[in-house]
């Protein structure tokens, strides 16, 4: 099957929750507190901040990848900032290309983001 853009940040958006639950529920049993630990990573400003973090670390393919992901036309409600949802989808696309075509490369990648998630490492 050929992957698009779209698909790419569906999944991403999937694989970087999962990856977030599952440090969380080493750090916390109480379901109020893991919904508060994970929702502070899974949001579209913590995406585009960790994105900031990690981007001089990607290759050229990658901010390929990345930046079609920036460009991709999303809806968003009206209150949210239109460049912090793009850098997001950018991440999540980033993400899910990774998962998809290189999980080597993706482990990489978060093991790098891991020390910016002091509260879950």
């Amino acid at each position: 099957m050929e992957y698009n853009i779209k698909h790419f940040a569906y999944i991403g958006d999937v694989v970087w929750e999962l990856f977030i639950r599952k440090l969380v529920i080493k750090k916390a049993q109480k379901q109020e507190l893991m919904h508060k630990l994970s929702t502070k990573y899974v949001n579209a400003q913590a995406q585009a901040n960790i994105l900031e973090l990690i981007i001089e670390n990607l290759s050229d393919e990658e901010l390929e990848i990345q930046k079609r992901g920036r460009n991709l036309k999303i809806s968003i409600n009206k209150k949210s900032n239109p460049k912090i949802h793009a850098l997001a989808t950018s991440f999540e696309v980033l993400i899910g290309y990774l998962y998809l075509n290189n999980e080597q490369r993706l482990n990489e990648i978060l093991e790098l983001i891991k020390p910016n998630l002091k509260d879950l490492i």
